[in-house]
């Protein structure tokens, strides 16, 4: 017997566009939603790095169907194809993932112009872009925009002033545009990830996934997985009365510690 509170945390028989898909919290995204009966359409800067994901979406037990579109965010016309073949091949578009970003460690005295400015155009302009163009077809019946952002844009981070500045402006962003869109059925949210053990952070801080236990609550890094799980969620009908929210993701909150007495 099917149970109906259940199926509100569900996504199935939705269309999902999940950018930066490639590896990490994207392809995590994207592969949990096809599990729920998602049809997902995976996309990222080189083909062949999404060609696998929807591969193996497609082979595995997924209920839901996968598309590979090779796309940079920050290019408006490659946007415009992306969304395009994804209503081209399966009829709409109901859900947005704004995930692909984009970062390097440096001294603000460091950041150069043009860094500066890639930071900025991947991880604002790219999402921008996205919604954007892809708002018309998900105020078609409404539908639901989930934007990436990081603790870094809500706290600051020493050494990611850029990256920091530019993940504040999207947080920002879905805020302010939870409110225009509100009345076209479309609802905004947002989250801020704090330390995932990603290929990313392996890589710079050597902490792999396979270290990190879900089920302990004291800890200060998550798995894509679990950024996933908060996707799901404000992706699907039992988060109707999120709107314009930026749900924090981060473990165990810093604290300041209490004088000896």
């Amino acid at each position: 017997m099917t149970n109906p509170t259940h199926d509100r945390f569900s996504v199935a028989d939705r269309t999902a566009i999940v950018t930066g898909a490639s590896s990490g919290i994207g392809r995590a995204i994207a592969e949990e939603f096809a599990a729920d009966g998602a049809n997902v359409v995976v996309c990222s800067r080189e083909q062949g790095n999404v060609d696998p994901v929807a591969e193996g979406i497609r082979e595995g037990v997924a209920d839901g169907d996968a598309l590979a579109v090779e796309c940079d965010v920050t290019d408006r016309d490659a946007v415009s194809a992306l969304v395009d073949a994804t209503v081209e091949e399966f009829g709409g578009l109901d859900v947005l993932v704004n995930n692909a970003g984009a970062s390097f460690v440096a001294n603000f005295d460091d950041i150069s112009p043009n860094g500066w400015a890639k930071i900025l155009d991947i991880n604002l302009t790219g999402t921008y872009n996205c919604t954007q163009v892809a708002g018309e077809h998900l105020k078609d019946g409404g539908g639901s925009v989930v934007n990436l952002a990081s603790v870094a844009g809500q706290q600051g981070a020493p050494y990611m002033s850029h990256y920091g500045a530019a993940k504040a402006a999207v947080v920002n962003l879905t805020r302010s545009l939870a409110f225009e869109w509100a009345s076209d059925g479309v609802r905004v949210n947002c989250i801020a990830p704090g330390f995932v053990a990603t290929p990313g952070l392996e890589s710079q801080m050597g902490i792999s996934a396979d270290d990190v236990a879900r089920e302990e609550v004291e800890r200060r890094v998550g798995v894509s997985e679990e950024i996933a799980d908060v996707a799901r969620f404000l992706a699907s009908p039992a988060s109707s009365f999120v709107v314009g929210e930026t749900v924090t993701a981060a473990g165990v909150p810093d604290v300041l510690e209490s004088p000896e007495v």
